[in-house]
């Protein structure tokens, strides 16, 4: 496979705003790949630290480096798209990881198998890629789209990583481009989309992505208002393809969960926002589900109710750690 005359081109594409900490190790990982025959695209997506410096002394034979004024991440994400030419697209944000075999053994498993796209096993890293723990989840197995997205979301949560994805050039241009006015949670709306475009999911196990975590200011630790309307958006976007899709007992079920986990998170931040959500929920699906914390936590949402334990929650953060 790894003879590029006869194999497919694959397409890394990587966002990069002020990454210089982590910049080197993710391309590190993508040069490392066992699976030769591929380009790597990275848009500079107006970073003010040394990112664009590190990326220009990478030593790669097959690397694009484009800069551009600040636009956000989707917004780089459909520039580095629509500079790619791969047979399959790999989505890398600049501070994740790649295991060595990872794009190899999703390409072996979607061989043969047209409209599929293939997922990965992925853990949860924050310095050190020797702590990243892989933990099965149900639906690291093979699914029809409609399954996989019942079974990622069914407790009202789940995360659509985008380095587990391989997805073949006709879905992403079936699922059209990352929209431009999300910002948290931006990769939910696009995946649900990518997954509905695809024949079937294939879980290729063995195949493993690395999530850094914990990095302070990121998009996904966002709370400003902005962040939560994104959100709100997105939410409304997944239930509106789910359900276009399947309108059942079963998919009304998940997306009132999704808009009842969105409340309990938003409520300490903004109550009309989790309010509006609990309204959705409401007149989807009965279903019912309640915050999770320590011991604490459920003490106090036992007496006093779950709005008011998330209150104090977020306030005791605040006071103890600085943070909420």
């Amino acid at each position: 496979m790894n003879d590029s005359k006869h194999s497919p081109l694959v397409s890394v594409v990587i966002p990069c705003y002020n990454a210089e900490q982590w910049i080197e190790s993710t391309l590190q990982s993508v040069r490392a790949q066992t699976y030769r025959n591929i380009e790597i695209i990275v848009v500079n997506d107006g970073s003010t630290d040394s990112s664009e410096a590190r990326i220009r002394t990478f030593d790669h034979p097959r690397l694009t480096l484009v800069t551009q004024p600040n636009r956000g991440q989707t917004a780089a994400l459909n520039r580095g798209v629509s500079l790619s030419s791969g047979d399959f697209t790999q989505y890398l944000d600049a501070d994740d990881l790649l295991h060595p075999e990872k794009i190899e053994r999703q390409l072996r498993l979607l061989e043969g198998n047209g409209g599929c796209i293939a997922t990965s096993e992925w853990a949860r890293f924050s310095d050190e890629i020797r702590t990243a723990r892989f933990v099965p989840d149900d639906n690291w197995r093979d699914l029809d789209p409609v399954e996989w997205l019942i079974s990622a979301w069914r407790d009202g949560g789940g995360m659509l990583f985008p380095a587990q994805w391989l997805i073949p050039r006709e879905i992403v241009e079936r699922a059209g481009p990352w929209r431009e006015d999300l910002t948290l949670n931006n990769d939910a709306e696009y995946f649900t989309r990518a997954v509905l475009a695809a024949r079937r999911i294939l879980f290729c196990e063995g195949a493993r992505a690395y999530y850094r975590s914990g990095i302070q200011g990121s998009l996904s630790g966002l709370k400003s208002r902005a962040a939560w309307i994104s959100q709100q958006k997105v939410i409304e976007a997944c239930v509106e393809y789910l359900l276009n899709r399947e309108d059942s007992d079963r998919t009304r079920r998940v997306a009132s969960l999704l808009w009842r986990r969105f409340a309990h998170t938003t409520y300490p931040y903004d109550r009309q926002i989790a309010n509006d959500a609990l309204r959705h929920a409401g007149a989807l699906h009965p279903v019912s589900v309640m915050p999770e914390g320590g011991a604490f936590f459920r003490l106090t949402m036992r007496i006093l109710g779950w709005k008011a334990a998330t209150v104090i929650r977020r306030f005791y953060y605040r006071f103890r750690y600085g943070y909420a």
